[in-house]
């Protein structure tokens, strides 16, 4: 059977010679991301607030108003939150020095990137378009 390879072979000076400062960074990373959701969160709950408010409201016209208003702020903390979120993914692959967790992490900025792009697009839309 055979065994598995050295970890300090395979991760490179970072982690052989600078495991304090990997630490310290992937802590780092991960408190990155908690603040990632963190701001989902905040965004979340003050959009239900809002909607809700928008939902007792007597006439159509300022209910639809209230809504779309409160629709571009919760976009703006979901692009906040993902940006957020690149951040600590670079983070993580730059510490691990893997051809795989960078590859892994061009396709979740890709994706990350393309749900940025069309959500600003809609908001974009919903300023525009104050009847929407």
């Amino acid at each position: 059977m055979e065994s598995l390879p050295d970890i300090a072979a395979t991760e490179g000076i970072l982690h052989t010679e600078l495991q304090g400062l990997v630490l310290v960074l992937e802590w780092l990373a991960a408190l990155i991301a908690l603040l990632a959701i963190a701001v989902m969160l905040i965004g979340t709950v003050r959009f239900l607030v809002g909607f809700i408010r928008a939902e007792t409201l007597k006439t159509e016209a300022n209910r639809a108003r209230i809504i779309n208003r409160e629709r571009v702020e919760l976009g703006r903390y979901i692009l906040s939150g993902l940006e957020l979120f690149i951040v600590s993914d670079i983070i993580h692959t730059a510490l691990s020095l893997a051809l795989g967790d960078l590859l892994f992490l061009g396709l979740l900025v890709a994706i990350r990137s393309a749900i940025s792009y069309f959500l600003d697009m809609e908001i974009s839309e919903i300023k525009e378009d104050p009847e929407r």
